[in-house]
């Protein structure tokens, strides 16, 4: 068995993001330069950018570039190093790209135990090499907080591009994992996650989008984002916004990791989740009667998430058949009063 992440590093990873309401007006300062070459910027707040390379390779090609690191959602560092990677990379599958390279992001105490670092270090380049993508190199530098991730980029046909601002009205939304690591990770560091939904969450974080991400490429697909630090409304306003309709979303529809509604129910509620709903609510057409487990759930920040896809009522029914994990959750609206409606 692997080491064991310290005591003050253990299960921190959602309380650690910063705020989308603080990164939002920080970005909306930095000056915008236009450049002919950039095929998706961050405007838009999407998963990805994109750098158009037709020119120098002499053929259709683009580059897909992101970066994502966090502090430990689980003890385990190999576990923690396998859910970074399969975090990272998710960026790149909501475009619609192939992962080709990454560098690797470390962040790790000066006098932490070796081993620990070794096994983070592991357990990311073997998700790494299940996405067929190759370690570069990386970065470190010593703090007393653990970090870890990867910036990865991927090539794509720039005529194939998804981004989280195609959706069209009329499209159904899919959505292809469930909902609740966050709530259970802030269970585990408060010391009552019960091991079983514990070990069904981190199964679901270290499973990769690649296939889903495959079988969405032969379907006509309108949009695209996947779920993860801003929850599932979060995002879902960022993709409302983009694409410049409102998305309607069943709460009866979302599917729930076990123990996730007990332990919203507990209150086991990060920091993320309050900044994400703080962020978030002005945005969102929230009905009465819906349970206030479930209504924190749809801010609750996500790792290694699924995606969330914009398609057509037929295409959606071919994804259905191919990818029995993904569901329906709702459909996407002309613009009305908000960007997002849920509804029970």
């Amino acid at each position: 068995m692997a080491a064991r992440l310290t005591a003050n590093t253990k299960a921190g990873g959602c309380a650690s993001k910063l705020s989308p309401k603080i990164l939002d007006r920080a970005l909306k300062s930095v000056p915008h330069v236009t450049n002919e070459n950039v095929l998706v910027g961050y405007e838009t707040a999407d998963d990805a950018g994109v750098y158009d390379l037709t020119g120098v390779s002499g053929r259709p090609l683009a580059m897909v570039q992101t970066v994502d690191f966090f502090t430990p959602i689980v003890d385990d560092p190999y576990t923690f190093g396998g859910i970074a990677a399969a975090n990272a990379l998710s960026d790149i599958y909501a475009m619609g790209a192939r992962p080709v390279t990454a560098l690797s992001l470390v962040v790790f105490p000066g006098k932490g135990e070796i081993e620990d670092l070794e096994s983070i270090l592991k357990g990311g380049a073997e998700k790494i090499r299940e996405a067929d993508c190759v370690i570069l190199g990386g970065h470190s530098i010593s703090e007393d907080e653990v970090k870890f991730g990867y910036a990865i980029t991927g090539l794509i046909d720039p005529g194939r591009i998804l981004t989280n601002a195609g959706a069209k009205p009329g499209d159904v939304l899919v959505f292809t994992k469930r909902i609740g690591t966050g709530v259970i990770s802030t269970a585990l560091k408060a010391g009552f996650a019960k091991r079983t939904h514990l070990e069904t969450s981190v199964e679901q974080m270290l499973t990769l989008n690649r296939d889903i991400c495959e079988a969405m490429l032969s379907l006509d697909v309108n949009g695209c984002t996947d779920v993860t630090g801003f929850g599932l409304l979060g995002h879902a306003r960022e993709m409302a916004l983009a694409s410049g309709v409102t998305l309607e979303i069943s709460a009866s529809s979302v599917r729930f990791l076990p123990g996730a509604i007990e332990y919203s129910q507990a209150r086991a509620h990060s920091g993320g989740l309050q900044n994400n709903r703080e962020f978030v609510e002005s945005c969102v057409l929230m009905p009465p009667g819906i349970p206030d487990e479930i209504e924190a759930l749809l801010y609750d920040p996500q790792t290694s998430g699924g995606l969330l896809i914009s398609l057509g009522e037929e295409d959606a029914k071919t994804l259905l058949e191919a990818r029995p994990e993904a569901y329906v959750i709702g459909r996407v609206l002309n613009y009305e009063t908000k960007p997002i409606q849920v509804k029970a």
